[in-house]
């Protein structure tokens, strides 16, 4: 039995968006953090730049199943 199977579904999930998320932004966004809530998703990490932190929000819009209720992605 490998450990994916021991794993929360939501957690699986929560690792696939952020692989999806890495390949798509080219790891721009450092330790990238999927928070998910019952509301919705918070995205954590820090970029170099405001527009990664843009990119970052509308690929998280396209790959989750869950509304986005902040992204506090660090930018310095």
């Amino acid at each position: 039995m490998n450990a994916e199977m021991l794993m929360p579904a939501a957690q699986l999930e929560d690792d696939c968006l952020e692989a999806l998320m890495q390949r798509r932004l080219g790891n721009r966004i450092r330790d990238l953090r999927i928070l998910r809530l019952p509301e919705g998703l918070i995205i954590q990490g820090r970029a170099a730049t405001y527009h990664v932190k843009q990119l970052a929000t509308h690929a998280a819009m396209e790959f989750a199943d869950a509304p986005i209720l902040a992204n506090d992605i660090d930018v310095k």
